[in-house]
C-alpha cells in the first residue's frame, strides 16, 4: 500500500489561524525559532517545516522541484489548516508559495513573500550565472558544503547585522546537507513562475530587505504589478534575512498585514513603504 510521506513539521500554538512557514534553499524550520515564538504569542498557530531534503525529511526519490515543494506544501495545508491560513515563504519559499496558494485554494487567505523575486526567470542571464557559481561551483569542485556555504550565507546579511538571531540563521544554515542545496539550486533555476504570480487572488505582502542582493527591493517592489492586491515593504538596515536581521521592524509589517487578513479588512491595493 503506498503510503504519502509529509516532511517533518512543526506545530505551535493553538488558535483557529494559522500561519505556515516556508523556508529558503539555506536553512531549515529551526532558524524560524524566534519568529514562531512572535507570532504564537501574537496569538496565531503555527505550522513550520523541513521542506522535502531539508532536516530529517527525505529528499523526494524523483529529486526536487518547486511544482513538488508547492504540491507537499499544499498537502500540508490540507492537513494541518484551520478557519484561516497564511502562508509566509522567504527565499525559496517565496518562490514556491505562490503555486502553494493556487494549489491550496480557498484554505488559503493570504500571501507573504519575503525576500525572493517569486520566479528566477526574472533575472538577468549574468545574476543567474553569478547566482548558481556562487552557491553550487565551490560544491561541485569538491570543496565541503559548510566551507563554502559560510562566505555566501555571510554575504547575504546587510553589513553591520549582528546578533543571536543572525548566528542562529548562520548556524542553521551552514549545517545542512550539501546534496540537498545543489538539488534546491538547481530546482530554483528551472522554475519559472511569472504566470502563476499573476493568478494570486488572495492579499499579498512583499518584504524585501534594503540590503538584499538577491531578492533586491526593486525587483520585489515590481511584482506588485503583476499580484493583485498587493503591497510592498523595505525593511532598512536589513538584507536577505530581515526577520532575523531586523526582527522589529519586520514583525511589525507582518503582525499588521496578518491582522488584516485574518479578521478580512484587507483592501485591493498596492502601498509601497
Amino acid at each position: 500500500m503506498n503510503h504519502y510521506r509529509f516532511p517533518d513539521y512543526q506545530v505551535a500554538g493553538d488558535a483557529d489561524s494559522t500561519v505556515f512557514l516556508l523556508h529558503g534553499a539555506y536553512g531549515a524550520k529551526d532558524y524560524f525559532r524566534a519568529e514562531i515564538e512572535t507570532l504564537v504569542r501574537a496569538g496565531y498557530r503555527v505550522v513550520a517545516w523541513d521542506a522535502p531534503g531539508y532536516g530529517i525529511s527525505p529528499l523526494p526519490q524523483g529529486g526536487l522541484s518547486i511544482e513538488g515543494l508547492a504540491e507537499a506544501a499544499a498537502r500540508l495545508i490540507e492537513r494541518e489548516g484551520t478557519a484561516r491560513n497564511v502562508v509566509v515563504g522567504h527565499s525559496m519559499g517565496g518562490i514556491a508559495a505562490p503555486l502553494v496558494t493556487l494549489l491550496a485554494g480557498d484554505k488559503v487567505h493570504g500571501l507573504v513573500i519575503s525576500a525572493t523575486v517569486a520566479s528566477f526567470s526574472r533575472k538577468s542571464e549574468q545574476d543567474k550565472i553569478t547566482f548558481v557559481e556562487e552557491r553550487i561551483g565551490p560544491i561541485r569542485r569538491g570543496q565541503p558544503f559548510r566551507e563554502a556555504a559560510l562566505p555566501v550565507i555571510r554575504s547575504m546579511f546587510a553589513p553591520d547585522s549582528k546578533g543571536p538571531l543572525v548566528d542562529l540563521v548562520t548556524e542553521v544554515a551552514a549545517g545542512m546537507r550539501g546534496e540537498t542545496f545543489c538539488a534546491a539550486i538547481e530546482a530554483i533555476t528551472r522554475y519559472d513562475g511569472e504566470d502563476n504570480l499573476r493568478r494570486v487572488k488572495v492579499p499579498t505582502l512583499l518584504v524585501a530587505g534594503e540590503a538584499d542582493k538577491v531578492g533586491r527591493p526593486e525587483g520585489m517592489q515590481s511584482l506588485t504589478k503583476l499580484i493583485p492586491n498587493a503591497r510592498f515593504v523595505c525593511i532598512p538596515n536589513a538584507g536577505h534575512y530581515a526577520f532575523a536581521e531586523q526582527p522589529a521592524a519586520f514583525n511589525d509589517a507582518l503582525l499588521g498585514f496578518l491582522d488584516e487578513v485574518m479578521r478580512g479588512r484587507c483592501e485591493p491595493s498596492a502601498v509601497a513603504r
